[in-house]
C-alpha cells in the first residue's frame, strides 16, 4: 500500500492573488512564493490579476505577459484562467489568498485529481482573539469532495506566526554592522546633513492625516528627513513640494525635508526600513516587515466599513509589548481612532522622546515573534500532517 506522503509529496503549488490593496496583497504573495521556491524547493505558480502593481515592487515583471518566469517562479496573469482544466494541471497544494475564490473550472479540476490537492485559504493578519479559534479549521466544499483549511498568520504559537526568510536577520545585522545604511541612503539622494538628522520612511493611505503630521515636523526642534515612495499621499506631497510628485523631487520647509523615492524592489524596501529611525507603514506586508526591522513604527490600517479597522488596531496595540502611551496615541490618531482632537505637535514630541525605549522594545518584540516560527514553515508542517492523517 502506498504511503500517503508518497501519494502527495508536496512538490508543486499554486498561489492565487487578487490585488485589492495596490501593493500589500501582491507583496505578501510574492514573498511567500519566493520563500516557498527558494527555501523549500517547491515549484510555484503565482496567479495575479494586477501585473502593473506587481511590477512596481519587482521591476523584472512584464505587465503584458500572460505567462513568464520571474526569479525561478512561474507567474500567470489571472484572466488567462478562463478555460478548461484537467486534473494534471492541478498541483499538490493550492493556496487562495484572503478568500479570493478560485475559478469554478479550476476547482472542478481539483476534485477530479486522483490524489486531492491540499487547499488553503491564507487569511489576513489580526491580533483579535477569534483568530486563534479559526486557525486551521476545515471547510468542506458544498458539493465536491474537497476540503479547504483556513490558515491565519498571527502573533503567538496558536496561529501560523509571521513570515520571515531564513537569512533575514543575518542580512539585517550585516547591513547595520557594515555601515551599509549610509551608502544606501546616499544612493537615494540623501545629503550627509540629512543622514545626520532623524530619518523617517512614510508609506500610508490617502486618508492618513499627513498635512497635520507635516506641520508638526516642520516645527520640530531636530531636523527630520521624510522618505516617501512616489505616488503616496500625492496631493499633500505636491502641495509641500510645490511641483509634480515624481521620484527625485525634494523640498525643505522648516525642520522638515521631504524626498520622493521611486518604488523599490522588496529587498531594497527592507533596507529602507532598516536605515530609518521611525517607519510609517500601511496594510499588512510593510507592517510585518517593519516588525522585522526592529525599529519603532506607526501603522496605517486598510480602512473598513463601520471603523472595524479600529478594532483591529486596538487588538494589536493591546498585545504589542513595546507600546508606550505616546506610541498608542500616535497610532490611534494616524487612523482616526482618537477620542478627541489631536495635538500633533505634542503627540510627536512625546513619541520622539520615547524613541530610544521604543527601539529597544522593538528588538525584543522581534525575538519574541521569531520564537513562533516562520509562517511558511508552519504551513508546510501542517500540510504534511494532513497528508499523513489522510484516509
Amino acid at each position: 500500500m502506498q504511503h500517503p506522503a508518497a501519494a502527495n509529496p508536496l512538490r508543486t503549488l499554486d498561489i492565487f492573488c487578487h490585488v485589492y490593496d495596490n501593493y500589500g496583497d501582491i507583496g505578501i504573495c510574492w514573498r511567500l512564493a519566493r520563500q516557498l521556491a527558494h527555501e523549500h524547493g517547491i515549484a510555484v505558480r503565482l496567479w495575479v490579476d494586477d501585473l502593473v502593481s506587481f511590477q512596481r515592487i519587482w521591476p523584472e515583471v512584464d505587465p503584458s505577459a500572460e505567462e513568464q518566469q520571474v526569479a525561478g517562479i512561474t507567474v500567470r496573469h489571472w484572466p488567462s484562467l478562463d478555460g478548461a482544466y484537467t486534473a494534471a494541471d492541478i498541483p499538490d497544494i493550492v493556496i487562495e489568498f484572503f478568500g479570493c475564490e478560485l475559478p469554478p473550472a479550476y476547482v472542478e479540476a481539483m476534485a477530479r485529481r486522483e490524489v486531492k490537492p491540499l487547499w488553503f485559504n491564507l487569511e489576513g493578519l489580526s491580533a483579535e482573539p477569534w483568530v486563534e479559534g479559526c486557525h486551521t479549521l476545515p471547510s468542506p466544499h458544498r458539493s465536491l469532495k474537497l476540503t479547504k483549511h483556513f490558515f491565519f498568520p498571527g502573533f503567538n504559537e496558536r496561529t501560523g506566526g509571521l513570515s520571515f526568510e531564513a537569512d533575514l536577520d543575518a542580512r539585517r545585522q550585516a547591513f547595520l554592522h557594515e555601515n551599509q545604511a549610509a551608502r544606501f541612503l546616499q544612493s537615494l539622494g540623501m545629503t550627509p546633513q540629512e543622514r545626520q538628522g532623524l530619518k523617517v520612511s512614510l508609506f500610508c493611505y490617502d486618508y492618513a492625516p499627513v498635512p497635520e503630521l507635516f506641520a508638526a515636523w516642520q516645527a520640530s526642534p531636530v531636523p527630520i528627513t521624510c522618505l516617501v515612495p512616489e505616488g503616496v499621499a500625492r496631493e499633500t506631497m505636491e502641495s509641500f513640494l510645490g511641483t509634480t510628485m515624481q521620484a527625485g523631487a525634494a523640498a525643505t520647509h522648516g525642520a522638515l525635508s521631504l524626498r520622493v523615492l521611486p518604488f523599490v524592489p522588496q529587498t531594497d524596501y527592507d533596507k529602507l526600513l532598516w536605515s530609518c529611525d521611525v517607519n510609517f507603514v500601511r496594510g499588512e506586508d510593510s507592517f510585518v516587515r517593519a516588525q522585522w526591522a526592529g525599529k519603532p513604527f506607526v501603522w496605517n490600517i486598510y480602512k473598513q466599513d463601520k471603523n472595524l479597522h479600529h478594532t483591529k488596531l486596538n487588538a494589536f496595540l493591546k498585545i504589542y509589548d513595546p507600546a508606550t502611551p505616546a506610541l498608542i496615541e500616535a497610532n490611534r490618531a494616524w487612523n482616526g481612532a482618537s477620542q478627541g482632537d489631536v495635538d500633533w505637535a505634542a503627540s510627536w514630541r512625546a513619541l520622539h522622546a520615547e524613541l530610544p525605549a521604543l527601539t529597544a522594545g522593538a528588538e525584543q518584540w522581534q525575538h519574541k515573534m521569531l520564537a513562533n516560527g516562520d509562517f511558511i514553515a508552519n504551513l508546510l508542517r501542517f500540510a504534511r500532517r494532513l497528508v499523513v492523517e489522510a484516509p
